[in-house]
């Protein structure tokens, strides 16, 4: 039986110009006693994976290594082997559909983020053999994962500034997403009484409403967040002083009628711009549909749509409760009819069939079903507990509402409550 050489005289270094970084991965090749007790090839592998480009790794050389750790049994991971890849370059190069000079520029890559080395024959020629009957390497020329298991440490320390980078533009993308929607929703709501106060902010909104993606960095995100701030709170002064205003000039319109027996039946009516009812003297013709109007509309005043709540929804609640993927889908100037038809755009993303759309407005009207269609995409991008089956969701909140269970409102609250608690 062929008995495999000791580590030291198997594996001989030559062929290949020394340098400080190749001497030390030739130490950790020499002075290897196997992987930790309860570590794995792969388990490595997937830090490589997480940490990614935060350690020097690109896909491209993720890939190679996935591809030589295939190569390799748990048994080169031992005490008394080493895991050394003996395929050619030239199969290797036919395996992965690239050049000889690519696979060698990623091994030269692999080798300065310090995962593998070499153990070169004198012709750089790469070949081995096993033992038949117990699989150990007795001898392999070739790329060397050995350094690979001396990067674990580092790797995880890596991965954990990672995390903690990648929750803060989590948070800090959280934060402008609820901005926004507040922004929107004073947007829309003041645009109905006076339109062009708003254009000036309308086109600040523009300037500053860009797509969040991960090709931002964090200062990016953390300034768009800074400028998002600025523009709500200035939005806000703005819309105290026209409430002011108006508030002003409604005393003086009424001080005549106190004096006189009568209210002038020509008295102007003057509605504040955050009322949610509206002026029980308003007469006629309605006003004209838009953000101003109070509450949704249902097609038919019954019990059901009574005990959902939906009688108590503003538009500007739903508006400013959307999320970024329903709310891209909405003019600047909202009304009723434009959140029914974001909603049922969105509808086949969610999975929500035709005939589940059909049952919730026969049950609460179309307006009845935009909003539990808001509300059900809102629950899959909670950051705990997201819903994963948001079609079984929708379901059930149409049964409720048969069950006269539904308490649309209170969802709407619920949503806008968290969302200024996360601003």
């Amino acid at each position: 039986m062929q008995q495999s050489l000791s580590t030291n005289s198997l594996y001989v270094h030559r062929g290949r110009i020394a340098s400080d970084a190749y001497r030390r991965a030739t130490l950790m090749a020499d002075d290897f006693t196997g992987l930790e007790e309860g570590a794995d090839r792969y388990a490595l592998l997937l830090l490589v994976k997480k940490v990614g480009k935060q350690a020097g790794f690109t896909p491209r050389m993720i890939h190679l290594l996935d591809y030589y750790l295939a190569f390799t049994r748990d048994i080169d991971w031992e005490e008394g082997s080493r895991p050394v890849v003996y395929q050619s370059l030239s199969r290797t190069a036919l395996d992965l559909g690239v050049s000889e000079r690519q696979v060698q520029n990623l091994e030269k890559a692999l080798f300065e983020a310090g995962a593998i080395g070499w153990n070169d024959s004198g012709n750089h020629k790469r070949y081995g053999q096993r033992c038949q009957e117990t699989g150990r390497l007795l001898w392999a020329y070739g790329v060397d994962l050995t350094p690979l298991a001396y990067l674990r440490e580092e790797l995880e320390t890596k991965l954990a500034e990672k995390r903690l980078y990648d929750d803060a533009w989590m948070a800090t993308k959280r934060a402008i997403s609820a901005c926004r929607r507040q922004l929107r929703a004073h947007l829309a709501e003041w645009s109905a009484e006076e339109v062009h106060r708003t254009l000036e902010f309308v086109a600040r909104y523009d300037e500053i409403a860009v797509q969040l993606r991960t090709h931002l960095d964090l200062a990016a995100i953390r300034l768009l967040l800074e400028a998002h701030e600025s523009l709500l709170s200035a939005l806000l002064d703005a819309m105290e002083v026209e409430a002011a205003e108006i508030g002003d000039l409604a005393q003086r319109a009424s001080t005549p009628a106190k004096t006189a027996k009568g209210s002038s039946t020509s008295e102007p009516e003057f509605v504040h711009y955050k009322s949610t009812t509206q002026s029980s003297k308003a007469t006629g013709s309605r006003p004209d549909s838009g953000l101003q109007e109070s509450v949704a509309e249902a097609p038919a005043t019954n019990d059901l749509v009574a005990c959902s709540g939906l009688t108590h929804v503003t538009l500007a609640m739903a508006v400013g409760a959307a999320s970024d993927r329903l709310a891209a889908r909405l003019r600047h100037t909202p009304e009723w009819r434009d959140v029914v038809e974001a909603a049922y755009q969105l509808r086949p993303e969610l999975g929500v069939s035709q005939a589940s759309w059909g049952e919730a407005c026969a049950v609460l009207g179309r307006t009845g079903a935009a909003l539990c269609l808001l509300v059900t995409d809102r629950a899959t991008l909670r950051s705990e507990d997201p819903v994963e089956r948001p079609a079984a969701y929708f379901r059930g909140m149409v049964h409720r509402a048969e069950r006269g269970e539904l308490r649309l409102h209170r969802s709407l609250f619920g949503l806008l409550e968290r969302d200024r608690s996360v601003a």
